[in-house]
């Protein structure tokens, strides 16, 4: 495998419902986990270079820079075939979003709190999706978010020099050229507790847990473990996909 993928639930009722994508080395992808709306139905999936899980569906980004969809069409978060010159992908549970190689971007899907309102940016260099709001990183190392405003997840206007970006459901994450990490939004798991961590080089953030890569290969981990998922004490040579 070089790339995995995971999509998250938030509803209390779809607990365990969710499902995890791999991409392969020569392109194909694999899946598995809950399939009720045809979301791990990627096995005829060829010459994939990224792939993006979300909630009952997952995107394939291939290497012509168009986009492939499979799982849940109600919302509109799988109409990305019009989709050219992407380079990256990320989803929401009820939006995506893609990134042109022209630093543009476009998104799909449930717009109730205006999460797809990314058509004005520019210069973007990566973008992150939560459950209700979209995160930009700009080349000159500024973030922006648009969506719900409720959580927080959004005030990230005073952020500088970030170089990645991740959002969970109601928190976002951002990493600093210094290493450094910066996080706003819901803390009721304390996955924004990130202040003291040092030397890392790329996050990522659950539905209520957020995860750094630290330079050396090692990982830490905050927020809501009730499952395990902050147990990461004893990984190493953990790299980075990209």
């Amino acid at each position: 495998m070089v790339a995995v993928a995971a999509g998250n639930v938030h509803s209390a009722s779809n607990t365990g419902r969710s499902h995890s994508v791999g991409l392969r080395a020569d392109g194909t992808v694999v899946a598995t986990g809950w399939n009720r709306d045809g979301q791990c139905d990627v096995a005829s999936w060829r010459e994939v270079t990224l792939v993006a899980a979300g909630w009952r569906r997952t995107l394939g980004l291939l290497g012509d820079g168009t986009v492939l969809a499979a799982g849940r069409a109600n919302e509109g978060a799988c109409d990305v075939s019009q989709w050219r010159e992407v380079v990256a992908l990320a989803c929401g549970d009820w939006h995506s979003v893609g990134l042109r190689a022209d630093g543009t971007a476009v998104a799909v899907g449930n717009d109730r709190r205006g999460q797809c309102a990314v058509d004005t940016w520019r210069d973007v260099a990566a973008v992150a999706a939560g459950y209700l709001h979209t995160v930009g990183l700009g080349s000159d190392g500024r973030v922006f978010a648009v969506g719900d405003q409720s959580t927080g997840a959004g005030e990230v206007s005073a952020w500088r020099d970030v170089v990645a970006v991740a959002a969970g459901s109601y928190h976002t994450v951002g990493v600093t050229a210094a290493g450094r990490v910066v996080a706003v939004g819901s803390n009721d798991f304390g996955q924004c507790d990130v202040a003291d961590w040092r030397g890392i080089v790329a996050v990522a953030a659950g539905s209520t847990h957020t995860l750094g890569l630290r330079a050396d290969g090692t990982v830490v981990a905050v927020g809501n473990n009730e499952h395990g998922q902050c147990d990461t004490t004893g990984w190493s040579a953990i790299r980075s996909p990209d």
